[in-house]
């Protein structure tokens, strides 16, 4: 059976799995981007030669520099080749023109500079001045029982580390970047998911499941670019506080990932993976203290355990699910899940696809996207 018929055949019982009822068929005056996409296609592994894999975060560069071409698809590994968690030190690049893949940057596990060590997250990006920015979610043995609160990196565009940023607000950049780059100064969000969170053994008694802690933040991160030299830290700002984190045996910990900006770039949507919801920041880039947990943009249906978020050309959401193998379309004026698209059916797991998804980007030309799927190491591409 070809993945496509599976898609097709599985669309019904995904809407089961997620306790709705099926998308209703497309209409004119209605279609998202969700419905138009047809094809999903397999780009290239992303498991290095050092053995890295567990691919997380999924960036499109904007520009060319140094090894990178524009419209390179990079992607970070977050376990390492014994496929322990929060050890991935890697970084490759797969270029659309040529469709060849490299490993763009590798760090030594034990980094001096990263508190705990290294192991890379969805917290990445690439600046139009050619830095790349990368979060790391350190582990001794691939468990939040001996994780480390990490750090922020900063490779050149050739993949040479050039520094670190570390302090009191940065513990375990999580989630996948939103930024605003000018230029010569950029702001970055990222979600810090990793407050005094223990081992997954560490359980509440009354749920049974591991503690909850209620400490997480979304950071603000000023950035002055330099002519020559890397980006420096200008100013940090906790938009978002008292967000939900918790420790997990299979998937490490689970805290706020995604993050996306509207097209307006003052509200600042996080998904919010505890809870099962999409919350909105209001005046993120303005804001001079906390909004607390935010609002709610919307909640449960179609969601399950939402993870990496992305912003389409019409200011819809996408929001992958970490316990199904569905893609999520939300439109976030009115908070209506739109439709939702399975866009890996690996029946291994249950439901199929479960835990296989995590960090996406849209294409440049906006009609679809770059995913990748854990569960088989490789970078996927939507397209109509």
């Amino acid at each position: 059976m070809t993945r496509l018929t599976r898609l097709v055949s599985l669309v019904g019982f995904a809407a089961l799995l997620a306790g709705a009822a099926a998308p209703s068929p497309a209409r004119a005056d209605s279609q998202g981007l969700l419905e138009t996409i047809h094809k999903h296609i397999t780009r290239t592994s992303t498991v290095t030669d050092n053995g890295d894999l567990n691919p997380y975060a999924v960036v499109i560069a904007p520009v060319s520099s140094g090894k990178i071409q524009q419209g390179d698809v990079l992607v970070d590994n977050f376990n390492n080749l014994s496929n322990l968690q929060g050890t991935g030190t890697t970084i490759v690049d797969y270029s659309p023109s040529t469709r060849k893949t490299f490993t763009f940057a590798k760090l030594p596990q034990n980094l001096a500079q990263c508190p705990g060590g290294v192991g890379l997250t969805t917290a990445m990006t690439m600046l139009k001045s050619g830095w790349i920015i990368v979060g790391s979610t350190p582990s001794k043995d691939g468990t939040t029982g001996t994780k480390g609160p990490g750090c922020l990196i900063v490779f050149d565009s050739n993949g040479n580390l050039a520094t670190t940023w570390t302090g009191p607000n940065i513990n375990d950049p999580w989630g996948n970047m939103a930024v605003i780059d000018r230029g010569s100064t950029a702001t970055l969000f990222v979600s810090m998911a990793g407050f005094d969170i223990p081992a997954w053994q560490v359980r509440d008694p009354k749920t049974g499941y591991p503690v909850v802690v209620n400490k997480q933040t979304v950071l603000r991160i000023d950035l002055s670019i330099p002519a020559s030299g890397p980006p420096t830290v200008t100013g940090q700002t906790v938009v978002a506080s008292g967000l939900s984190a918790r420790a997990d045996r299979d998937v490490f910990l689970i805290g706020p990932t995604g993050l996306a900006l509207a097209p307006d770039g003052t509200t600042l949507y996080v998904s919010d993976a505890v809870n099962n919801q999409i919350i909105a920041i209001a005046d993120a880039l303005s804001r001079r203290d906390s909004a607390g947990t935010g609002r709610t943009v919307t909640k449960d249906g179609l969601l399950q355990r939402p993870l990496a978020l992305a912003l389409t050309p019409e200011g819809h959401l996408l929001a992958c699910n970490a316990k199904n193998g569905q893609l999520v379309e939300i439109d976030p004026a009115s908070g209506k899940q739109i439709y939702a698209q399975w866009i890996d059916t690996n029946p291994a797991q249950s439901p199929p696809g479960n835990g296989d998804l995590f960090g996406i980007a849209m294409t440049p030309d906006g009609k679809g996207f770059y995913y990748v799927e854990d569960d088989v190491n490789t970078l996927m591409e939507a397209e109509r």
